[in-house]
């Protein structure tokens, strides 16, 4: 991972259950070719051992501001400000946070967070309901407001025993977005001065009040590749069905329910240059009803009729030089499949996936795609995390900008 070697990145770890994960961080970074200082609160000394990750990061992991000894260390917290390319807190608990949004300063951690002159990811895992807070709502805000860059945390089971978000995100996700934030430190980042557009999530076709056509899209490959393609310098427009998700710093989002809804967003957007739709709109829609259907009989018939199709549209009006890519959900003939959507729509690439694949499409962090291109090639890019199939996909599409290709496909 180009972009973490040769630098300089303190881990900050504070005291919660998923500071076990830390040991796991250090060694993928250390292992990128990072330089790493770990610095913890003292109360995360009590779920892992400051030797654990002193010997993994082969630095002295700091706590206190004040050392036991008067040489002048105290103000090892300010050089370290400086030195810093990145100072990531992994886990940042609901304590934490609210300390870094005002200005505490009772620990090595803090008080390096006060003295960077760096970016700072922050990386919140708690139960469901602290997170969920107003208050704890509140400090990510004013860490926002700060310029602090927020990984939101997953859903799943939580140490508590709940289901709901607070999981702090896997070590290799993590690694991911720093890799992604590092990329992009300077506003010359390889995308900078593009406009991309992406969309992301499912849309919601409402059949009465209570009830709607949906799928089972969580968003999470939309918005990898809106936070990606902001880390490296691009203007980003993220225009998203309903999710349960956090958008990343920097990102403009757009939220929208119908895929009505969508098209419109999107076609206000025209001048984009990159557009890649990764959102699954439902490809059906249905009158609502004004009052809830209730139950008469064994059946109910739904007259449906096609939503727009958003992409087809896109690729008509394409102007010269815009890059235009899709996403194909198959369960079988994927290749073939998608090669026709590739055409029909006069798409640049498109990204081939398929929900039986293992760690594949809908609600996983990872994803399986293979990419196609306007020439027929085919690219395995094999399961990886979706920020890294989102760095993927952008590299190919940088490329495309760069190359003289023509945009549209020959007439017959």
């Amino acid at each position: 991972m180009a972009a973490l070697a040769n630098r300089n990145i303190i881990l900050g770890v504070s005291g919660g259950i998923a500071a076990y994960k830390s040991a796991e961080l250090v060694r993928l970074l250390k292992k990128a070719g990072a330089d790493v200082q770990v610095v913890m609160t003292p109360n995360a000394t009590r779920f892992i051992s400051p030797l654990t990750l002193g010997t993994l990061s082969e630095r002295e992991v700091l706590i206190d501001i004040f050392p036991e000894n008067e040489d002048g260390s105290w103000t090892r917290h300010i050089s370290l400000g400086v030195w810093a390319d990145i100072l990531v807190v992994a886990p940042a608990t609901a304590q934490t946070i609210a300390k870094l949004a005002h200005g505490f300063c009772d620990s090595m951690l803090t008080a390096a967070a006060l003295a960077a002159r760096c970016p700072l990811l922050v990386c919140p895992a708690m139960d469901h309901d602290m997170f969920v807070h107003p208050s704890t709502q509140a400090n990510l805000e004013t860490l926002e407001d700060y310029g602090y860059r927020i990984m939101p945390p997953e859903h799943g089971e939580l140490a508590s025993g709940l289901v709901g978000h607070g999981r702090l995100p896997e070590p290799a996700a993590i690694t991911e977005r720093i890799a992604a934030e590092l990329g992009s430190a300077t506003p010359d980042g390889d995308l900078a001065g593009l406009k991309v557009l992406v969309t992301a999530g499912p849309t919601h076709e409402s059949i009465d009040p209570v009830r709607y056509i949906t799928n089972h899209s969580s968003g999470k490959m939309g918005f990898a590749l809106a936070a990606v393609a902001c880390a490296r310098g691009a203007d980003v427009v993220l225009v998203s069905g309903p999710v349960s998700l956090e958008s990343a710093q920097g990102v403009r989002r757009v939220d929208v329910t119908t895929a009505e809804e969508m098209r419109a967003a999107v076609s206000s957007q025209d001048d984009a240059d990159v557009v890649i739709m990764a959102a699954a709109v439902a490809d059906y829609t249905t009158t609502a009803s004004t009052t809830k259907i209730k139950k008469a009989g064994d059946d109910l018939i739904l007259e449906l009729q096609r939503t727009p199709d958003i992409l087809a549209e896109l690729g008509k009006a394409r102007r010269p030089g815009q890059v235009l890519v899709g996403f194909a959900l198959e369960t079988d003939n994927d290749l073939e499949n998608a090669r026709g959507k590739l055409e029909s729509k006069d798409l640049d690439l498109i990204a081939v996936n398929n929900p039986n694949d293992e760690g594949g499409a809908f609600g996983h962090d990872t994803n399986r795609v293979r990419l196609i291109s306007r020439d027929g090639a085919v690219e395995d890019l094999g399961t990886q995390s979706k920020d890294r199939i989102a760095g993927l996909i952008l590299d190919r599409v940088r490329s495309l900008r760069s190359s003289s290709i023509p945009s549209g496909f020959p007439s017959p």
